[in-house]
């Protein structure tokens, strides 16, 4: 199974859109994807699913990732690095079983002109700790409200052009 983490749980957010469009192009080349939402995540996920406890709401969601093969994470820039959400909800996953030895592609995106160059670095960093084995290209997507059209679609010729090379080897990773 190929899940799509959508990195932060603000609404409407451009990391839905981002996640949404990998999602409906991975279709489009016969993979089948699922989306998930940090925004998903249970309302009081810190008091209930970390060190160790696991809560009723959290299950099906750890259920997800356990059965997850490769990980698609679609992450924006918060403060110069990655939201603090993901971080969490990482730390709520059982170890090792929840992403060691799995694959991963990591996307950046932010609305400034660095496409989260330093967030995606901080989180090869936790993925190399965890033995998620990260494919080495990795895309940074700048001035996003810009690369997204009305109808959700990445529209700028470069950007199209290398997330479709990710895209073909994310699938063959």
């Amino acid at each position: 199974m190929v899940t799509i983490i959508a990195g932060t749980n603000r609404p409407g957010s451009s990391t839905h859109k981002l996640s949404l469009y990998y999602q409906k192009r991975l279709a489009e080349k016969g993979v089948d994807a699922r989306v998930f939402s940090m925004a998903e995540l249970p309302a009081n996920l810190i008091e209930t699913d970390l060190y160790g406890k696991r809560s009723a709401a959290f299950k099906p969601i750890q259920q997800m990732v356990t059965d997850t093969e490769k990980f698609l994470f679609v992450i924006p820039e918060y403060n110069g690095s990655f939201p603090g959400v993901l971080k969490v909800f990482v730390d709520c996953c059982a170890f090792p079983q929840s992403f060691y030895e799995k694959k991963a592609a990591l996307v950046g995106l932010s609305s400034g002109k660095y496409g989260n160059i330093r967030g995606v670095d901080h989180f090869t960093g936790i993925c190399n700790y965890m033995h998620l084995h990260v494919m080495p290209l990795k895309i940074h997507i700048a001035n996003i409200r810009n690369e997204i059209n009305a109808e959700g679609n990445l529209h700028l010729p470069d950007t199209l052009k290398f997330t479709e090379e990710q895209i073909d080897k994310f699938i063959k990773f």
